[in-house]
């Protein structure tokens, strides 16, 4: 007999969602500079200490809405490595095009990155320098994406993991600090690709 669904836990899922979908907009149209927790708490519905006690704090809400949108560009990340599933270097090359164009389209990327106050560009520091969570979550997501679509089984977890290391650090500069067009970046990265894969399939 199957479980009843848990009422309690799927309205919190529900609040979660429509607080990051709130935090979110607040985002792409005004700046992280217009997010405050008592703002986000009328537009949601809810009152501060339940927003405090199912997100945290100010901080902890930039991390939140940061995280689900690098979790979309994960699925597609995904999805690139599948559309070419016997090569790994063609599947890498297409996962960093694929980034660097989502991203340049992407409406909070941007509105992150043209922040023209302190307090807009808050949440700098969050995507390009911490950890989390941004780099340490896209690093484990590519290296256990390749290890499942290509296998690499003469290659060590560490020595993947490095390798993915290099080639998300180098999509990421591009993507936070792009220097020219897209085929170009693409070009550069692809290169580094083969260089650090091309001997693991000669194993």
């Amino acid at each position: 007999m199957d479980e009843a669904p848990n009422f309690q836990n799927e309205m919190r899922l529900l609040l979660r969602e429509r607080v990051i979908e709130t935090a979110r907009r607040i985002v792409c149209t005004e700046g992280w500079g217009a997010v405050n927790m008592s703002r986000v708490a009328k537009e949601v519905g809810v009152s501060r200490p339940v927003l405090y006690k199912e997100i945290g704090k100010r901080e902890d809400l930039a991390e939140v809405v940061i995280r689900q949108e690098v979790d979309t560009f994960l699925v597609g990340i995904t999805g690139s490595l599948a559309a070419h599933p016997g090569d790994v270097l063609a599947g890498l090359t297409s996962a960093v095009d694929y980034t660097l164009r989502t991203g340049a389209d992407n409406i909070l990327l941007k509105a992150v990155l043209s922040g023209r106050s302190a307090t807009d560009t808050e949440l700098l520091p969050t995507l390009m320098t911490e950890p989390e969570p941004v780099l340490g979550r896209a690093i484990t997501a590519v290296t256990a994406a390749v290890r499942s679509q290509y296998g690499l089984t003469e290659v060590s977890d560490a020595e993947l993991a490095s390798r993915a290391e290099t080639v998300v650090r180098l999509a990421l500069s591009h993507l936070f600090q792009p220097t020219g067009p897209i085929e170009g970046a693409v070009g550069q990265i692809e290169l580094v690709v083969v260089s650090l894969f091309a001997p693991l399939l000669a194993r």
